[in-house]
């Protein structure tokens, strides 16, 4: 029993300590609510020494301690010293706590003096709105402007410790206050101001300022610059160099980017002088919250400079004659060649349409290529790269055999007994004999030939070493009973042969007989005016299609596509009987335009007004193959609302026929210098009109002006707007019934009969104002820019090559065929061809060179043209010495009276004397729409956006037919079958009934 008791008072002895009681306060509660400036007394009783601290400060003013007994006294207490006061037990470290609030009438939220609240993307921010009365109640947060919260923001509201925001965001920042409601009173808290700083979410991403590996020669200087940026300016920046390299001096740079203060920051690597020991790599390295990246370059320094090449081909080539042939040399140099160049049997090479030459450099890579174009006979030899960089240099040549096929250039016999035949090529050819029975046949190909071998002589006559080689090879007839002997050369799997009849025998000539001599002198004569005949026909102007295809580029020479060799897609041809032709559009030199009427084009009962090119019955074959190579052309650049569609043709059974669209107005040029008269200008005001009361006015002396008189309108004529709006009406055909709108085919009518013409004339006699010449510039600016995307280079863009029908629709064609230049003043003779020389730009005047910059020289005149209504461009200006001077010294035509400043701002730009600085037509689009009223561009949308509808019985056709591809080369195009007739509105010209199924 005695053990029991002793076990006992062990158990107490242990479970017991005195340290372990918690400290009690005094007063009592989990708080105590003070008046301003009333005094505070706080006791705190424990079983040893008790310390006063108040949240996170470890001593407190007014405290006095008196054996385990601790008292703080604050003689007069305000809202600074609210808070949270902890009573802790030194020793056993048990506390107890108490919070405090200073009832401040006049504030109910503690007076901070922080305002402005800075937290991490990502971190809680605490407003310290703390309540000063515990009977505050619905603490809530607000935005300063009483604007809702932002999206995702979630707070705790408590009256120790105000508002806290959970996560804080970028899109969180901004100024709040603290609400409440306090004895039946709303009550706010002064602003406070949320500022979030962003937090990286991955390294960060350097940006070097130079390549991976960099090259100088001893004693350069080396400069290394590497930025980075951070969403704040927690970022590190450093440079570190490879063992052994000398001290180098790194040069920091520091800003703030508007884009959200984004930190950036850029580090330079200096060494003045590098040496060889500096060789190595240089690495950057930032580092951010988030990670470390490092970006390296690797320095090579060398004593002096290197060149080493690397030539792409063998040195020695042997190539058909017609092929063409790539050279190509790859070089690593430093400094970069100061020269480079080819040469040709140490003759320069330059860059021509035959010999192209294409350089291209990369850091340390320097590359040139010599492309040999359809190479000749005397282009085979060698070829040579020189490069140099001032330390170095390399050179590299090629050999280049051009192999020709073999040609039979003489033979002889027989004559006594033997025969001779001599033959050139590349390699040497071989030339055999062979024997047959039968006359006038090739023996090669007989089964029952023989060969002859043993009686032939063979020798070398001529062997260069670059060129064709020259072969004789004689044989002495041997063989009675055979009739033929064949001599054949062979190259390369090529032959050439010629026949000789054995049978015949040696005759005596008397060269100087009298029958010889009559007989040359004959032929000479005869010679004589075939040769004359030749050079007159040779001098007539021949028909040639103006519209150039390219096929390449390189540099400034252009390769265009033979239209001879385009494809001719027989989907296109069209029942010539179905054709019943009318009254001469338009007749030239070499052909005509008639207008036709058209039966079963768009189905089997329709009928349609069409314009059909032609040629005259004298034209030549190569007049005949112009004319296919403009149809094969306007296959491939496909339709387009402004330009002269093709509908169909005939080159079957009779001479070719070039169906097109009708286009009623006629040409641009004629249609501008008959609405003249009623020209409505709309230059200074809306109610100001203006007309001409002078259609023409001649020009004296050097005058370069040639504008015509205006002057306000007569009175009468219709207003502006009542002719607008019948313009407008008559371009949208918004007309109620067919009856007013004969001109527009709907697929939705079966039938219409009534007659087109009298809507015609109706909008014939509209007035021009200057809305429709904008209108006329867009549309050719439109077409154009289509024919530059098809690689189409026009050549003779002119007001008299735009054509007008319904709506004022402007149509860019060829008009060419039917117009003779001869007779035309418009052509001017310059050398031995008739060109229109004040629509050409510079280049093409005096270096024959067209391309796409120099149609957008002529579309600037053609906008002269438009806007001085049809006047005639350097009005009063010969084409002489002198105005090719004035073009060269950079004269240019002053604005047209009608043209608004931003148009003959267009038209400077398109005469600009580099072509590189005239804007592409695509530009010009764009400039002329920003002048288009709204009306016109919706007008323009709807013709130009009508969704395909295939026509009756060419489904299969023309959904293959669809599909086009980009043109590549020769052969490998599908434009649209009938494109024209693929719309919901096809327009007609006729007054026949006719019908359009519904497809």
């Amino acid at each position: 029993m005695e053990y029991h008791w002793i076990l006992l008072c062990v158990s107490l002895c242990f479970t017991f300590h005195p340290g372990d009681t918690k400290p009690t306060i005094t007063p009592a509660g989990a708080y105590v609510v003070v008046s301003l400036n009333a005094p505070l007394e706080l006791q705190c009783q424990g079983e040893k020494a008790m310390q006063w601290q108040r949240e996170e400060r470890p001593k407190v003013r007014g405290e006095t301690k008196v054996d385990g007994k601790s008292t703080l006294y604050i003689p007069k207490a305000h809202p600074a010293h609210m808070g949270r006061y902890i009573c802790l037990e030194e020793t056993s470290q048990e506390r107890a706590s108490i919070y405090i609030y200073v009832k401040d009438p006049d504030n109910p939220f503690r007076k901070s003096m922080v305002s402005n609240i800075l937290s991490r993307e990502g971190d809680s921010a605490s407003i310290p709105c703390l309540a000063t009365d515990p009977s505050l109640e619905n603490l809530q947060l607000k935005t300063c402007s009483s604007k809702a919260l932002a999206s995702g923001l979630h707070f705790s509201p408590s009256l120790e410790q105000g508002i806290i925001i959970h996560n804080t965001q970028k899109s969180y920042e901004g100024c709040y206050v603290c609400t409440g409601r306090l004895k039946e009173t709303n009550v706010r808290s002064h602003d406070y101001h949320l500022t979030v700083r962003p937090v990286p979410v991955a390294p960060p991403v350097i940006m070097m300022q130079a390549p991976k590996r960099v090259i100088l020669i001893r004693d350069e200087s080396l400069y290394l610059t590497c930025n980075t940026t951070n969403v704040n300016g927690n970022i590190k920046l450093k440079w570190v160099a490879p063992l052994g390299s000398q001290p180098a001096k790194v040069d920091g740079s520091s800003r703030i980017l508007t884009e959200n203060f984004t930190q950036a920051r850029s580090a330079t690597l200096h060494i003045a002088a590098v040496r060889i020991q500096d060789t190595g790599r240089y690495q950057c390295e930032a580092e951010n919250e988030k990670g470390v990246s490092t970006q390296s370059v690797w320095l090579d320094v060398f004593e002096k400079g290197f060149m080493y090449s690397n030539p792409v081909n063998n040195g020695t080539i042997q190539v058909r004659a017609g092929e063409s042939l790539l050279l190509s040399v790859s070089i690593e140099a430093y400094p970069m060649p100061r020269s480079a160049s080819w040469s040709f049997m140490g003759r320069g090479l330059h860059n021509t349409s035959d010999h192209v030459i294409t350089t291209r450099s990369h850091e340390y890579t320097y590359s040139s290529e010599l492309k040999l174009v359809r190479l000749k006979m005397s282009e085979g030899g060698v070829y040579t790269f020189q490069a140099s960089n001032g330390d170095a240099s390399v050179n590299h040549t090629f050999t280049i055999f051009v192999i020709s096929k073999p040609e039979i250039v003489s033979h002889e016999g027989p004559v006594d007994g033997q025969v001779r035949c001599v033959a050139e090529g590349f390699p040497a050819p071989q030339i055999t004999w062979y024997y047959c029975e039968q006359p006038y046949a090739r023996c090669s190909q007989q089964v029952n030939a023989t060969q002859e071998e043993q009686n032939v002589i063979t020798v070398t006559l001529f062997s260069p070493l670059f060129g064709k080689t020259e072969v004789e090879s004689r044989v002495n007839i041997s063989r009675g009973r055979f009739s033929t002997l064949e001599c054949v050369a062979t190259v390369e799997g090529e032959q050439a042969f010629t026949l000789f009849s054995i049978s015949e025998r040696t005759i005596s000539h008397d060269l100087f007989s009298p029958l010889l001599i009559g007989s040359v002198s004959a032929a000479c004569i005869l010679c004589l005016i075939l040769i004359v005949l030749f050079y007159k026909y040779m001098q007539k102007p021949k028909y040639q299609i103006q519209w150039k295809v390219i096929e390449g580029i390189h540099g400034n020479n252009y390769v265009y596509i033979d239209p001879t060799q385009l494809p001719y897609d027989h989907q296109w041809e069209f029942p010539r009987k179905n054709l019943r032709f009318g009254k001469t559009l338009g007749s030239g030199a070499f052909g005509k335009v008639v207008e036709a009427t058209a039966y079963g084009l768009a189905n089997e009962d329709s009928m349609m007004t069409v314009a059909v090119k032609m040629l005259k019955s004298s034209a030549h074959s190569t007049e005949k193959e112009a004319l296919m190579s403009e149809l094969k052309v306007l296959i491939y650049l496909g339709n387009h609302i402004n330009i002269v569609n093709l509908l169909g043709a005939c080159t079957v059974g009779g001479p070719t026929l070039v169906i097109t669209e009708y286009c009623c107005f006629g040409d641009l040029l004629n249609f501008l210098r008959r609405k003249r008269e009623s020209f409505i200008c709309f230059k200074l005001e809306e109610d100001c009109h203006y007309r001409n009361i002078m259609l023409q006015r001649e020009m004296a002396g050097d005058s370069l002006n040639g504008y015509m008189t205006m002057r306000p309108s007569a009175a009468g004529k219709p207003s502006s707007s009542s002719s607008s709006e019948k313009r407008r009406s008559l371009r949208e055909g918004k007309q109620t019934s067919h009856k007013h709108n004969p001109l527009v085919l709907k697929h939705s009518s079966p039938y219409v009969e009534e007659d087109s013409e009298s809507e015609m004339f109706d909008e014939d006699s509209l007035s021009l104002d200057t809305e429709d010449l904008l209108s006329f510039s867009y549309q050719v600016a439109k077409g154009m820019e289509f024919l530059t995307s098809k690689n189409c280079i026009h050549r003779d863009l002119a007001a008299r090559n735009i054509l007008l029908t319904q709506g004022r629709v402007a149509k860019i064609c060829d008009f060419g065929l039917a117009r003779d230049i001869n007779t035309d003043s418009n052509y001017v003779v310059k050398g031995n061809a008739r060109l229109p020389v004040k629509w050409m730009s510079p280049e093409s005047i005096f270096e024959c060179v067209y391309t796409f910059e120099s149609d957008v020289w002529s579309y600037g005149i053609l906008l002269w043209e438009i806007f001085s209504l049809g006047n005639s461009p350097y009005p009063g200006m010969p084409v002489d010495a002198k105005f090719y001077k004035l073009i060269k010294e950079g004269y240019r035509m002053d604005a047209p009276e009608f043209a608004p400043s931003e148009m003959y701002q267009i038209m400077r730009s398109c005469w600009d004397a580099d072509p590189l600085n005239r804007p592409p037509f695509r530009k010009v689009v764009e400039r002329i729409e920003q002048q288009l009223s709204d009306t016109t561009k919706h007008i323009y949308l709807n013709f130009s956006s009508r969704v395909p509808v295939m026509p009756r019985g060419r489904e299969e056709s023309s959904t293959h037919s669809m599909a086009s591809q980009p043109f590549n080369s020769a052969g490998n195009n599908s434009p649209p079958s009938r494109p024209l007739l693929l719309h919901h509105e096809v327009f007609l010209e006729g007054t026949e009934p006719f019908r359009v199924q519904r497809v």
